[in-house]
């Protein structure tokens, strides 16, 4: 082997290496390296919502889920301690008032929360067009729901079924797209990429 030659070999070992730690690194990070482990699909999705009732937080009588029938529902688990349910809100009330003609209706579920802190969340963030807030207080429901922290929503079909399920905070292009894909009969599945509170002040 030539003097010259050497050198070359060299090089193309050096690129393959370099390209072998590339792809690696690309498989890695494509199996989910990073992603949050409290992430999971919901196995909810696919089955019957439950048909709980539960108490209007700012009005007498209550909600039943079942009631709801033949609407896209829109269940939103919230409490006033949620930092990311502040984030959230004000998508949820354009959404809200972007589909009132539609045969959408929104839940706001509150989590594990005061209905007076519920209450001066909504006197100070506002009230979302044709949304019955709603209240839990033994999270009842939300044990129901599969819930984990708040923000949590979950997306139900006319027919009653559970079609798809945020965690952490809902995107305008989120909310849209799903309602859209629901109210064309379609389905949009888990959208499991964002933060959720477990706690208050956790």
């Amino acid at each position: 082997m030539s003097e010259t030659t050497r050198p070359r070999i060299g090089m193309w070992l050096s690129l393959a290496a370099i390209l072998a730690i590339v792809i690696a690194m690309v498989v890695v990070f494509s199996s989910g390296f990073g992603k949050d482990p409290s992430l999971i699909a919901s196995p909810l999705i696919g089955k019957p919502a439950p048909e709980d009732s539960l108490a209007y937080l700012e009005q007498d009588g209550v909600l039943s889920l079942a009631d709801l029938r033949g609407n896209v529902v829109v269940v939103n688990f919230w409490a006033s301690w949620c930092f990311p349910c502040r984030q959230e809100h004000p998508v949820l009330e354009a959404a809200a008032a972007a589909y009132a003609d539609e045969p959408v209706r929104f839940v706001g579920v509150v989590y594990q929360d005061e209905p007076r802190r519920a209450i001066a969340f909504l006197d100070q963030f506002g009230r979302a067009e044709k949304t019955a807030y709603v209240i839990d207080p033994e999270s009842r429901v939300a044990i129901d729901f599969g819930v984990f922290g708040v923000p949590e929503t979950f997306f139900i079909s006319p027919d009653g079924t559970i079609m798809a399920k945020k965690t952490g905070p809902l995107s305008p292009f989120e909310i849209s797209s799903t309602i859209d894909t629901l109210l064309a009969g379609g389905t949009p599945g888990d959208l499991n990429e964002g933060q959720t509170q477990k706690q208050s002040g956790g």
